[in-house]
């Protein structure tokens, strides 16, 4: 059989679906890396609500794909941009989130980070509000039982008067931790409204700062995330970070040669794109595991043209990629998304996806795919 798919050119063309998925089955921990899969949320497609409103959820289903997730052996990175933090769900609906998924992480003995940031925060602040914003929600995860993220603050990027509020807002929160937590660095691409945190525009000059913050407490600091999609500047970082002090990958683009590593270190891994990819990622990092990076990286590589695709610019909007594919997955029953989100990206960018995702054999049923894309198809006007 074959599926009628639209390119950018407006024309349609032939595909033929493959038959049968990847054949992948669940295993034992990881050894070698630690690897945590940012995961998205599920909304609730009866819930009657506008783009501007508060979250509406589908549990269930939310909490289903972590158990996904888990039951591969990944960690699961709880409230984070792929949850749509700060596009869709608020802080009222990323506490919900957190309480939810700790509780479930700790009932089927799952791994899990979760976001701290200031979303609460709906106007200018001053340092000392975003740092007692910080506080709340460092709280509550702690409280939770899950690892702390510090993310990146919208409202600090924009009332920092220099690195010494970065500085001073970070320290005392890294003092006041009780666990190490992670430290986030999320480039402008995946957020416009932090372009010159860590108090520079200049990346170098950022990262010294960012840098400075880790020296002063490295006890407290477990690793650091970044996603700046920069392959040789994740490398340069790491390579300077204190002993002990992990890098955890956030690059969508290049991450299986920075999980793979070279001769003076490698990253562990926190990415969105191991929400769509998860047992095709633990199957790799097992085989890497066993010392056979060749084997890793002819599992892994292949993926990379689908993660670029998905977080092609405007970047923020690959989310509506990975819950498109979580539909075609059966993972969920619907492709909508909160705060309307499944209408960002084009016919023809969701026609690419489906193909590349089903080319590397991710579906557990490909014909369920191929008839839930063929539906979204004609809702666009596209008849077999």
């Amino acid at each position: 059989m074959t599926i009628r798919l639209p390119d950018g050119g407006g024309r349609l063309r032939a595909y033929e679906p493959r038959a049968t998925p990847l054949a992948l089955t669940t295993g034992a921990p990881f050894t070698s890396r630690t690897v945590f899969s940012a995961a998205h949320v599920v909304a609730d497609p009866f819930a009657d609500v506008s783009p501007d409103s508060a979250a509406a959820v589908d549990w269930d289903a939310t909490l289903a794909f972590r158990r996904h997730l888990w039951s591969h052996g990944l960690g699961v990175a709880e409230a984070m941009d792929t949850a749509q933090r700060g596009m869709g769900l608020d802080w009222a609906g990323a506490a919900e989130l957190i309480r939810r998924s700790a509780a479930e992480a700790k009932a089927v003995g799952g791994r899990i980070a979760c976001g701290v940031g200031t979303d609460q925060l709906t106007g200018p602040a001053s340092p000392e509000e975003v740092r007692a914003a910080y506080e709340e929600q460092l709280t509550l995860v702690e409280e939770s039982g899950a690892q702390a993220i510090l993310m990146a603050s919208r409202t600090l990027a924009a009332s920092a008067r220099g690195p010494e509020d970065y500085l001073d807002v970070y320290g005392h929160l890294l003092r006041q931790s009780a666990e190490p937590v992670v430290l986030h660095w999320l480039g402008p691409m995946f957020d416009p409204a932090l372009e010159g945190y860590w108090g520079s525009r200049d990346l170098d000059a950022a990262t010294d700062v960012f840098l400075e913050v880790i020296a002063a407490h490295p006890d407290k600091v477990d690793g650091i995330k970044v996603s700046l999609l920069d392959a040789r500047r994740e490398v340069d970082l790491r390579r300077r970070l204190p002993q002990g002090v992990r890098c955890y990958t956030g690059d969508d683009f290049n991450y299986p040669e920075l999980i793979a590593g070279d001769e003076q270190g490698f990253s562990h891994a926190l990415l969105g794109i191991f929400d769509p990819l998860g047992p095709l990622a633990a199957e790799a990092v097992r085989v890497l595991d066993t010392g056979d990076v060749k084997g890793f990286r002819e599992l892994l590589d292949p993926t990379v043209e689908l993660s670029r695709h998905l977080f092609e610019a405007p970047t923020r909007f690959y989310k509506t990629g990975v819950v498109l594919l979580a539909w075609l997955a059966g993972h969920q029953e619907h492709f909508t998304m909160v705060g309307g989100l499944q209408s960002a990206r084009s016919l023809p960018h969701f026609a690419r996806a489906y193909e590349l995702a089903d080319t590397l054999g991710l579906f557990p049923n490909p014909e369920l795919a191929e008839t839930r894309m063929k539906t979204l198809l004609a809702l666009y006007g596209v008849t077999s």
